[in-house]
């Protein structure tokens, strides 16, 4: 499900992570500005604060002054001109007017300045001018303003309206969609995206192509009083080509596509998700006709809740939602295209007619299609001839689009890292353990007693699943530590399926505890190697009593107990112990029928296991070899 123009998508891409990127260090220094603005308001919040309180000591009224002088209590006097205060200094008791560069005068000093605020500074230089001609002994001492200082007064007087401003722009700025809202105009793209470029989704292009002839010609349509589907809601796992089947809708209508994710419309301001929704509709409606596409839209569409804490913004969101795409003109040729990987989580009201009409599941892509995604994928790399792709499609059962495109991309890096000119066969294996297991740990000190019972709980494993008709042929077996597991068996899938079979199950069983029966036998002791083995067959065997309804003695019932723990409740008190009784039986008696195969081929599992303590690895023929 990915397109023959990779490569250009990769750029695209990773031209938008620069660009988010971008938008992060341009938040964060915002941030950092409105910080250092706070931090600067508080400084200068203290500083007066404390000057405050000190001038208030030292201060005297005007009258006051204008009496001392007149009685010759005032020896000398300071102040800027055009200033609105004055520093004035008192004569001591003996009359004189003291030494300021004396040491010991310091103190007596500081009690005889005091601080007064003049009203008019040009009639107060008159008025100390007239003493001075009276004969009045003041020391007068004007000074010319401070450029600098007159700056910073400015500054510190306007701070509080300047972070005040700042604040008000970062909201507007979070109000708007800002960045958000990407569009993607397919006219004038270099890497327009059409549904010759997606590999597989036959079926799901097939629903597309009413809604792309509508955005083509609308008036088709309108004349026969039909009405396209206003959302289509394309469901999937992960990987599976959910953005990109909606690319190619809008590159076939050659129509704007406007992309957004559910998180984008959440914020920790209340009512911005809602004024995010409204924007987001104006902005299509403008460009109409037009897609829009929201991925994840779980994130906004979850079932509504009580309105309370923050699920009050997460339903005013959603409410918005329902309101703009139930709401908004028909003929502007606006079709909303959502994605999402959980859609149990979302409101029945975004799923009626008229708003989401159409739900859309893509799945995992089949052989066939695996193998096309490996040929596109594959166009832009240097692959040898000997690699057969048809054989890696067979392998990968299961893998999504997205998947596939990360083991080829894997592939060309052990490639080039090992020096190779072509990406080989043993590169796209190594490439799909490092994927499905992880890292290859040569280099890893393991004792002999722990390499002897990995040898014999993986010979376990493959020993047992050879003699089980429904499990898959062995292809590798190995000792080598990958990733968190001590070793590995794996298996060669040879082909897609849907459905499992009871009889499926159950082998499916014994082969995982194949590895726990073969350390009993060989070692007559377990380890915790089995530890995995055993939660994932713990999960088979209560899917198989409580999902599938396959147990004779609890009955054909569906309870899924992770959704609604509850439920079991209204089917009897005694269920729970039917249940956990039925769970026990299935395990012990797969765990029985594991050491019974192993004892019946104990001369297969030694040789298997001495092969790996010899070796190490064993691949699909060495394995053979051993039974044949």
């Amino acid at each position: 499900m990915q397109n023959n123009k990779n490569e250009q998508e990769n750029i695209e891409k990773s031209n938008e992570q620069n660009v988010n990127k971008n938008k992060n260090k341009n938040n964060k220094k915002l941030l950092w500005i409105i910080i250092i603005l706070i931090v600067a308001l508080a400084g200068a919040l203290t500083y007066f604060i404390y000057t405050k309180n000190n001038d208030e000591k030292n201060k005297i009224e005007y009258t006051e002054l204008i009496r001392d002088m007149d009685q010759g209590k005032i020896g000398k006097v300071e102040m800027t001109i055009g200033g609105s205060s004055a520093v004035v200094t008192y004569r001591d008791e003996n009359g004189e007017l003291l030494d300021e560069e004396n040491p010991e005068n310091k103190e007596k000093l500081k009690e005889l300045t005091k601080k007064v605020i003049i009203p008019n500074s040009q009639a107060f230089v008159e008025l100390i001018q007239k003493k001075v001609e009276e004969g009045n002994n003041i020391n007068f001492n004007p000074k010319e303003q401070n450029v600098l200082l007159s700056i910073g007064s400015g500054i510190i007087t306007f701070l509080p309206t300047l972070i005040m401003i700042a604040l008000v722009a970062v909201l507007f700025q979070m109000q708007g969609l800002g960045d958000k809202g990407k569009v993607y105009d397919p006219s004038v793209s270099v890497d327009k995206i059409t549904f010759n470029d997606v590999a597989g989704l036959k079926e799901e292009k097939a629903e597309m192509i009413e809604i792309v002839d509508f955005l083509k010609e609308p008036k088709k349509y309108s004349k026969m009083g039909a009405k396209v589907p206003k959302g289509v809601l394309l469901c999937g796992k992960p990987g599976t080509g959910k953005t990109l089947i909606a690319k190619a809708i809008a590159g076939e209508a050659n129509v704007p596509f406007i992309s957004m994710s559910g998180s984008e419309f959440i914020e920790m301001f209340a009512g911005l998700g809602a004024s995010r929704v409204r924007k987001l509709f104006e902005k299509a409606q403008k460009i109409s006709p037009c897609i829009v596409f929201i991925d994840e839209i779980d994130a906004i569409g979850s079932r509504r809740t009580s309105n309370s804490g923050a699920d009050t913004e997460n339903n005013q969101t959603l409410n918005q939602l329902l309101v703009e795409m139930d709401g908004f003109e028909t003929d502007g040729s606006v079709i909303v295209i959502a994605a999402t990987n959980r859609p149990e989580m979302l409101d029945e009201a975004l799923l009626r007619p008229g708003r989401f009409d159409r739900t859309i599941t893509i799945g995992l892509p089949d052989i066939t299609d695996r193998e096309e995604i490996l040929k596109i994928h594959g166009k832009n790399k240097k692959i040898a001839e000997s690699v057969n792709l048809k054989s890696i499609a067979e392998d990968t059962a299961g893998f999504s689009g997205a998947e596939l495109a990360n083991i080829l991309n894997e592939a060309a890096i052990l490639a080039a890292s090992k020096g190779h000119k072509e990406i080989e066969n043993g590169d796209i294996e190594e490439a799909v353990k490092k994927v499905t297991v992880g890292l290859e740990k040569k280099d890893k000190v393991i004792s002999e007693k722990d390499k002897k019972l990995t040898a014999y709980h993986e010979a376990g494993h493959a020993v047992v699943s050879r003699y089980l008709e429904t499990q898959d042929n062995v292809k590798e077996v190995s000792i080598i530590p990958r990733g968190f597991a001590g070793g590995y068996t794996m298996y060669k899938t040879n082909e897609d399926k849907f459905y499992i079979s009871k009889t499926e199950m159950e082998e499916k069983l014994i082969a995982l505890l194949g590895g726990r029966a073969a350390e009993k036998i060989a070692l007559n002791d377990i380890s915790t190697g089995a530890s995995n083995d055993l939660e994932v067959a713990m999960k088979v065997a209560r899917d198989m009593v409580t999902v599938y309804g396959m147990s004779e003695n609890v009955g054909p019932m569906s309870m899924n107990l992770d959704k609604d723990p509850y439920q079991i409740q209204l089917l009897g008190n005694n269920l729970e112990d039917e249940i956990g009784k039925e769970v026990r039986s299935i395990l012990e008696k797969a765990y029985e029928n594991a050491q019974e195969l192993l004892r019946l081929h104990r001369d297969k599992l030694d040789q298997v296991a001495e092969r790996l303590l010899q070796n190490e690895k064993i691949n699909e023929q060495e394995f053979n070899e051993i039974f044949e």
